[in-house]
């Protein structure tokens, strides 16, 4: 579990997190939305510990990221996973040597037993015969597979995902979102998730925070959002007809019910 409390964040004088609370829950999907400029990845930074708060404080399973010297930052790092926007794998390495780089670099794993690892998250993504394809010779969606097999290859408890689903076609999205969701239940990671796909929202929101220019907004779940009386979020995620036309569907459904 990742807790923020409190938290307010400067730059150059002008404030753009304001007070922020909000709890990321080990073993679920953890999603912050918001248009763009809201704060919402200033806030991932300030939990990623990229950035410091001005105000309030992070903690990772009760321990204050304020408290921590060099030693056990660099401990906590081995704990967090990390799916980049653009994948940002190596061009020059190979499927394999994309997932074993962060075991080289961090592990105390003898080579083969970072051979072992490393296929076992290749398989667990569902890449099949990609071991020595280089990033160019792949999809788009599979280059996000490497990139969530190399950000899980160190067993992490936290793993935070920037824009995951970016520049990928709908069904790859819904794909890479259902991998996410599986990996995390599977493990019992503290996913924490940045996105503006709305098909994400809807699909794996178990815990959903919205920043909006600067302040948390929201938080609910993907059963809530629809029901939502937050202009301001009602504005941001069904601002498509199709989801307007879903939260009417959803709505009338609930009616119904009751």
């Amino acid at each position: 579990m990742i807790e923020a409390k409190h938290v307010s964040k400067w730059f150059e004088g002008q404030q753009v997190l304001y007070d922020i609370n909000a709890i990321f829950d080990s073993g679920k999907t953890n999603l912050i939305i918001g248009q763009s400029g809201s704060g919402k990845t200033v806030f991932m930074k300030c939990l990623i510990g990229l950035l410091t708060p001005e105000e309030g404080e992070i903690l990772y399973d009760g321990r204050r990221m304020r408290d921590m010297d060099i030693s056990h930052k660099r401990e906590l790092r081995t704990e967090i996973g990390m799916l980049f926007q653009g994948s940002a794998l190596f061009d020059n390495e190979t499927v394999l040597g994309n997932v074993m780089f962060p075991l080289k670099m961090f592990s105390k794993m003898t080579r083969a037993e970072q051979l072992e690892r490393a296929q076992f998250c290749i398989d667990r993504v569902g890449l099949v015969n990609a071991n020595d394809k280089y990033p160019s010779e792949i999809s788009g969606g599979m280059q996000k597979r490497v990139a969530i097999a190399r950000a899980i290859a160190l067993n992490p408890k936290y793993l935070f995902c920037d824009e995951p689903n970016s520049g990928l076609d709908p069904q790859t999205s819904i794909l890479i979102d259902e991998l996410l969701s599986d990996i995390t239940h599977e493990y019992n990671i503290t996913t924490v998730i940045n996105t503006h796909d709305m098909n994400s929202v809807l699909g794996i929101g178990e815990n959903i925070v919205f920043i909006n220019r600067g302040h948390c907004d929201w938080k609910g779940n993907d059963h809530t959002i629809y029901k939502s009386n937050n202009q301001a979020l009602n504005n941001f995620v069904f601002a498509s007809r199709l989801f307007k036309e879903v939260k009417s569907y959803l709505e009338k459904r609930d009616e119904s019910e009751s």
